[in-house]
């Protein structure tokens, strides 16, 4: 399992992380554990994607393992429509996978979720 970070910042901030890392590789300096991120630009995009029912979705679905959309609507006691709704956008931001089978996982062991009230 992986872990993944997951905040706000602006594309200025995010590409100067990015160097960063990319640095310290190019010095031979690895983390010990690989971190994935996955950034919004504000706080009402990161709302727009990570809703409360996605919430119980990622839990449930981290929880029972890989499963169809079907099985997974039927799990939450939800319209397939819906489910399959927020599969795709939890998927197209990076929060949820498919399996060799096809099948929706969370592959993440641990999810942090940083949010900066000010600057």
């Amino acid at each position: 399992m992986r872990d993944l970070k997951i905040g706000i910042k602006s594309w200025e901030e995010s590409n100067k992380e990015t160097s960063d890392i990319l640095r310290k590789f190019d010095q031979g300096i690895f983390p010990e554990q690989p971190i994935e991120r996955v950034y919004f630009h504000d706080f009402r995009t990161l709302l727009r994607y990570i809703t409360p029912k996605r919430l119980v979705l990622l839990e449930e679905l981290h929880r029972t393992g890989p499963m169809s959309v079907n099985a997974l609507a039927k799990l939450l006691k939800r319209s397939y429509k819906n489910v399959y709704d927020d599969v795709s956008a939890l998927e197209s931001v990076g929060l949820i996978e498919r399996d060799e089978r096809k099948r929706v996982c969370v592959p993440w062991h641990e999810i942090e979720t940083t949010l900066k009230l000010a600057v």
